[in-house]
């Protein structure tokens, strides 16, 4: 590996063990083995070096939730369907405990993102690949072939439960929503607007 791998190595393990605020760049470089001068050159800041890495713990949440293993299951079920959205959901919440140290990062971040104006534009930027992340779980289609409308509507609501989920997660993971009674919500729901 060159510097700027081993850079983005060192940075996030910096994260999960110090967290966002409490990472210096003298941690990054005593972590990766490199030093001060290599973050700047690669990753023009600090700042945005540990947003690379905070994305690329995000990406590598995101592989837990895609087919293999159970997950294939999933894929199985016709898309759109509820049985597809229960599967799904099931599969995510399975990977929700390995994922801890990262959603508190990512609660880090929301909670601190006023503080860190370049931090939270970059995140900003980076929230819509997690929105088109997570819809061909959902529908087939694969994510280079979504339009932004659907990416939009179906992403926002698919990443809005994920998050939802993701608090209830952290704070009692015992009375946390299961992917039953989310797919039954989501019935009712539907059942109740096609009384409308």
């Amino acid at each position: 590996m060159g510097h700027r791998e081993d850079l983005l190595e060192g940075a996030r393990r910096c994260l999960l063990q110090k967290g966002f605020l409490r990472t210096t760049a003298r941690d990054i470089v005593k972590e990766s083995g490199t030093n001060l001068a290599s973050i700047g050159y690669h990753y023009g800041s600090k700042d945005a070096l540990l947003v690379e890495a905070y994305v690329s713990l995000i990406e590598e949440t995101g592989h837990r939730f895609d087919p293999g293993g159970e997950a294939q299951q999933a894929m199985s079920e016709p898309p759109g369907s509820l049985e597809r959205f229960q599967k799904v959901w099931a599969n995510i919440i399975r990977a929700l405990p390995e994922s801890r140290a990262i959603f508190l990062l990512s609660f880090e971040l929301i909670l601190q993102g006023d503080r860190l104006p370049e931090v939270r534009r970059l995140m900003i930027e980076a929230e819509g690949q997690g929105r088109s992340g997570l819809v061909p779980l959902f529908s087939d289609i694969p994510e280079a072939d979504l339009d932004e409308e659907t990416v939009e509507t179906e992403g926002r609501f698919y990443q809005t439960l994920l998050q939802g989920l993701m608090v209830q997660w952290l704070f009692n993971p015992e009375t946390a929503t299961d992917a039953d009674q989310l797919t039954e919500g989501l019935r009712r729901v539907i059942a109740g607007t096609a009384k409308s």
